[in-house]
């Protein structure tokens, strides 16, 4: 793979910049944020005022813990548009959840908001590797969702040659990287490997593409995922992190020169993590629930976000701006099997471990008997389909000896895991309809 560090002399100084600035600047914009939000949004007046607490209680970033926590349910609570801090009319765009458990989480953005967003994502294209003058082939959804249209603004601010392909089309898709010669691809990684499926489908090999970089979001993946792409491709593949009740993609990125956890923007959002039960905010370096503020959102500001992602926050490396570690699960899809805790990206761990299956699969649970079963259903690689039961076997021995629980490993012909246009549905839960 070609190195793609890059130049340190077009880094933003903040990115550079040391801690006591950070801090100094958070402290700053996060007592604006808390007037703001407080001044314009009558939900997070009442809960200030509820919780005994005003902005100018907040002398210290660690006064932060003080304040209450938002949740979804907070912002489908105040649907539509209850979380706007500023009038409808200064609003430039709104997006949304699918709202597929409950109603749509709507986030609106000024002008302002906008320009910031595009700039975090062109910081995280710059410190994945991009550059401007790049072709960026941009394979996430545009519409409501944030990842298609937050990862065209943010290449266009950095300069870069957008193709907006948007998700689907996948044998067009393919055509289309091979022709343009896009330098950066930016998709979910479960997409990018339906992308490889089919470019073997045609007999393509994808490490003969201009491929350089790809960068990937939207759901949890593993190292083991990423030793499968870059392989491959013969390309970098880095994570990206964001989430639109936030902004959109581009809270965090990791650095190409290093891939050793994702650097989150602090300039623009604070985060915390708290132990997921009791609330309690846990020192750096110790793994919990990740809970973001906003520091500059007009149009929709955030005060202590739970996000339900499960990390760790680090001390920075590549940048001076601390880094969480990848996300593990989210503390809501933890699935508890007969008393065990397990996460899908731990199944995905020990599937990328047997050579006869693809990296395709789909977590099935059910109850028989008043008792939680659970059913791994993976496909062969082609060509070795006659090694499906004993890969079958090995795969629900990796299981029971590494995650802890008993499972039925169901060993299909290559292509039968339903593929996904965009997330990749991993978990397929039949004991709610019981």
């Amino acid at each position: 793979m070609k190195d793609l560090t890059p130049d340190r002399s077009t880094l933003e100084p903040i990115e550079v910049a040391s801690r006591d600035e950070i801090e100094a600047l958070q402290l700053t914009r996060m007592r604006w944020s808390l007037q703001h939000a407080y001044d314009n949004v009558p939900h997070y007046t009442k809960s200030f005022d509820d919780a005994g607490v005003h902005p100018s209680d907040l002398t210290h970033l660690s006064d932060l813990a003080k304040f209450p926590f938002t949740a979804k349910q907070d912002l489908r609570d105040n649907y539509p548009f209850g979380m706007f801090a500023v009038p409808e009319s200064d609003v430039a765009r709104v997006h949304a959840s699918s709202g597929t458990t409950g109603k749509p989480t709507v986030v609106g953005y000024t002008q302002a908001d906008i320009d910031l967003w595009a700039q975090v994502v062109a910081r995280s294209i710059r410190a994945s590797g991009g550059k401007p003058g790049d072709k960026v082939h941009v394979a996430y959804g545009y519409g409501l969702f944030t990842g298609g249209l937050g990862a065209h603004y943010g290449a266009e601010k950095l300069g870069c040659t957008v193709i907006p392909v948007s998700g689907g089309m996948t044998e067009r898709q393919v055509t289309l990287i091979q022709d343009f010669r896009p330098e950066v691809i930016m998709v979910t990684p479960s997409y990018a490997l339906n992308l490889l499926d089919a470019f073997q489908a045609q007999g393509i090999d994808p490490r003969d593409t201009n491929l350089q970089v790809g960068i990937f979001g939207a759901e949890p993946w593993t190292p083991a995922m990423r030793r499968e792409i870059e392989d491959a491709f013969d390309m970098h593949a880095v994570d990206i992190y964001g989430l639109s009740e936030i902004i959109g993609p581009g809270v965090a990125n990791e650095c190409v020169e290093t891939k050793d956890g994702l650097h989150i923007w602090e300039d623009f959002f604070y985060p915390e993590v708290i132990n997921p039960e009791t609330g309690e905010v846990l020192p750096d370096g110790e793994q919990g629930e990740l809970v973001f503020t906003s520091l500059t959102k007009q149009a929709c500001p955030i005060i202590r976000y739970r996000t339900r992602d499960l990390t760790r926050l680090l001390p920075g490396t590549a940048r001076s701006m601390r880094r969480m570690e990848k996300v593990t699960g989210r503390s809501d899809d933890m699935l508890i099997l007969r008393g065990v805790n397990v996460f899908p990206t731990q199944i995905e761990e020990q599937v990328l471990k047997v050579q006869a299956l693809s990296p395709h699969y789909q977590l099935q649970l059910d109850r028989v008997d008043r008792l939680d079963t659970l059913t791994v259903r993976v496909e062969s690689e082609p060509g070795t389909e006659h090694e499906g039961r004993a890969a079958g076997q090995q795969l629900q021995d990796h299981i029971k000896s590494v995650v802890g629980v008993s499972c039925t490993v169901d060993v299909g012909a290559p292509g039968s895991v339903a593929r996904s246009q965009g997330k990749a549905v991993r978990v397929v839960d039949n004991r709610s309809k019981d």
